[in-house]
């Protein structure tokens, strides 16, 4: 995130080619109540990930969202940050399937950002996300953490935002991103994120 103040308003347009998001920052402050169970799912965490097996899934989980940072960084970038033992990258299980991840980053002291939560398009709607959720944050929570946060954007699952919030999280900063649409660089397919122009 850069700390940026604008002095505008108004409507503008942005190349062919740009896109857009309306990013919004939440933060929890204290862990919030465990749950009595995690219900069918589990979390395990992959040490040193295999880097075509972890973009395989962040694509998976991902490409309905437009989630493409991963993507366009080289081997050498990727391992760097996945091999970074303050970076923890978990797998969602349903009956030893995978079907989503949790990334966090433990790298700024006293913090930890869930950097991906997601589940794949065949668990959406199922209610799983809360149970997921709920295992993220007794993880993410240990001795020493002061906070945790994550960051939304209008690209996400439209209800996100309020899906966030039910989990505990409170809105504390808001943003716009604008960047090159992943999806005619032939990062992604043309197909994905139906939801979202396509405008080249």
């Amino acid at each position: 995130m850069t700390d940026a103040t604008l002095d505008i308003s108004g409507t503008f347009l942005v190349p062919k080619g740009k896109l857009t998001a309306a990013v919004t920052w939440l933060g929890m402050a204290k862990a919030p109540e465990p749950a009595a169970s995690p219900g069918p799912l589990r979390l395990n965490r992959i040490a040193a990930p295999d880097l075509a097996w972890y973009r395989a899934l962040f694509r998976r989980v991902g490409e309905d969202w437009l989630w493409t940072s991963r993507l366009i960084l080289s081997d050498a970038a990727l391992a760097d940050i996945l091999g970074n033992p303050r970076v923890e990258v978990y797998t969602i299980e349903r009956d030893g399937a995978e079907i989503g991840m949790v990334e966090l980053d433990l790298r700024v002291e006293a913090e930890v950002e869930i950097v991906y939560f997601g589940l794949a398009r065949e668990a959406v709607g199922q209610g799983l996300g809360r149970m997921a959720m709920a295992s993220a944050l007794q993880v993410a929570w240990r001795p020493g953490i002061t906070k945790v946060w994550l960051h939304t954007c209008s690209h996400d699952h439209p209800g996100a935002l309020k899906f966030y919030r039910s989990c505990g999280f409170v809105p504390y900063a808001t943003g716009i991103e604008i960047f090159d649409d992943p999806r005619l660089a032939g990062l992604l397919p043309r197909s994905a994120a139906a939801h979202i122009p396509l405008i080249g």
